[in-house]
């Protein structure tokens, strides 16, 4: 009974741990150093910087040049912040429905770049496809919103926020504590989506996610093997996806075409119900933040795997050394 409980518990359990450990270290390579640069970026002022940048792309897009420092706040560090200085910058300026939910998709696309931007870099996406996607296509989702929202006269009455979160210690201290317990549930999450991914694909439920999933990724150009990994990334974030994401290139059963695509469609289109929530609660409307989002990630990554440079696409050598040296293991036990 004890060997067996070692053999088909024990073992197992600590192979999990391992390779949970493994995609952890490898993510903390990244997010740690992108999380400090970040912070010494934001008390050198770059934030207010990066907001007088920005001020100019607002007017086309219909919301007052002050906002340009709730996105450039976002985009350096994340949604929680935005929404603080969001509420502080619009305390005294009235907003309509339709401009907070411009703002809103702003947000949902454009985020944590530096993080997140590192760990998409680390699984082969390069750094000017991601500023180009994450910036470019959230102003572009913006002033489609906008031009539709204006044309059809839809959302244009008062906004009213549905919560205002409370003040919070501005001190290093406190910044230090916060970021330590983010890293420390990011380990915990991926050793319990690597544990469901295991119970999944033992219960053959991972099977009908791929038939289910299938007819989309066909659209996206994306292969069956990156079904798992867009389900976790588009419900729980880009972070745990890629992450996810990084262990099946080691495995060798996602090609560079599938994680470039995939990360691409997650860059877009992650992380659809916090980040969704959370943005719900400065007025915005759903139709923007969920329906006209997903339908946005669709359409550009659907045009996006129909460029023949994607073709070309390589993961970084690291990875492919892994997978030689993986397929060079196979070939002579073979």
């Amino acid at each position: 009974m004890a060997d067996y409980l070692r053999e088909r518990i024990m073992w197992p359990a600590m192979r999990l741990g391992r390779q949970a450990w493994a995609v952890y270290l490898t993510l903390l390579k990244v997010m740690v150093p992108a999380l400090l640069v970040v912070k010494a970026l934001e008390m050198l002022g770059m934030t207010e910087l990066l907001g007088q940048w920005l001020s100019p792309l607002m007017t086309p897009l219909g919301l007052p040049e002050p906002l340009s420092v709730v996105w450039a706040a976002t985009l350096m560090t994340n949604i929680y912040t935005g929404l603080v200085i969001f509420f502080d910058v619009t305390r005294e300026t009235p907003l309509t429905v339709a401009q907070v939910t411009v703002l809103g998709a702003l947000m949902a696309v454009g985020h944590s770049l530096p993080v997140e931007g590192a760990v998409a870099r680390l699984a082969g996406v390069p750094w000017w496809l991601t500023v180009l996607l994450r910036v470019g296509g959230a102003w572009l989702l913006g002033w489609l919103l906008h031009l539709s929202y204006s044309l059809g006269g839809w959302f244009q009455h008062a906004n009213h926020v549905v919560w205002k979160p409370s003040a919070q210690e501005a001190t290093l201290v406190a910044w230090l504590q916060g970021q330590a317990v983010t890293l420390a549930t990011i380990f915990v999450v991926i050793l319990a989506l690597m544990t469901l991914l295991k119970l999944l694909h033992w219960l053959g439920v991972e099977r009908l996610i791929h038939k289910l999933l299938y007819p989309l990724l066909r659209l996206l150009g994306i292969g069956p093997a990156g079904a798992n990994i867009t389900v976790i990334g588009m419900t729980l974030g880009l972070t745990f996806g890629a992450g996810l994401l990084l262990r099946e290139a080691h495995s060798g059963r996602l090609t560079p075409r599938d994680i470039v695509l995939t990360l691409c469609f997650l860059g877009l289109c992650h992380s659809l119900i916090e980040d969704t929530l959370l943005i719900l609660l400065m007025g915005a409307d759903l139709s923007g933040l969920l329906w006209a989002r997903l339908g946005f990630a669709l359409a550009v990554i659907a045009l996006l795997a129909r460029l023949p440079w994607l073709r070309r696409a390589q993961m970084p050598a690291w990875m492919f050394a892994s997978r030689a040296v993986t397929g060079s293991h196979s070939r002579s036990e073979g």
